[in-house]
């Protein structure tokens, strides 16, 4: 079994992962919403940001290519939120897939 300061380190650099994600998919969402939307910048990250928290959008988008990205970056958030949750939980799960498998005599 991986040590405890070891496991904390794999968890820590899967949250360093979790939060380049979260970044770059607001970058993303930011960017496609300013753009396409055209929104103010304010308006763009708080639209991206409640997409990829599932709550759904603030503003509507008035242009088609809008409408079109704000379609494709919904589906991206959720997947993007499956991925987020898979990545924290990995270290996790297989640290107690591990303790599940051990013999008394490997610890």
């Amino acid at each position: 079994m991986l040590s405890r300061a070891a496991f904390l380190w794999r968890l820590g650099r899967s949250f360093l992962v979790t939060v380049g994600i979260v970044v770059v998919s607001l970058l993303i969402g930011s960017c496609g919403y300013h753009f396409f939307g055209p929104m103010p910048w304010i308006d763009a990250l708080l639209n991206s940001s409640m997409i990829l928290t599932g709550m759904g959008p603030v503003d509507s988008m008035k242009t088609d290519a809008g409408k079109l990205f704000a379609t494709f970056y919904a589906l991206y958030g959720g997947i993007a939120f499956l991925t987020l949750v898979a990545v924290m939980l990995a270290p996790v799960l297989h640290r107690v897939m591990h303790k599940f498998h051990l013999d008394d005599s490997d610890e």
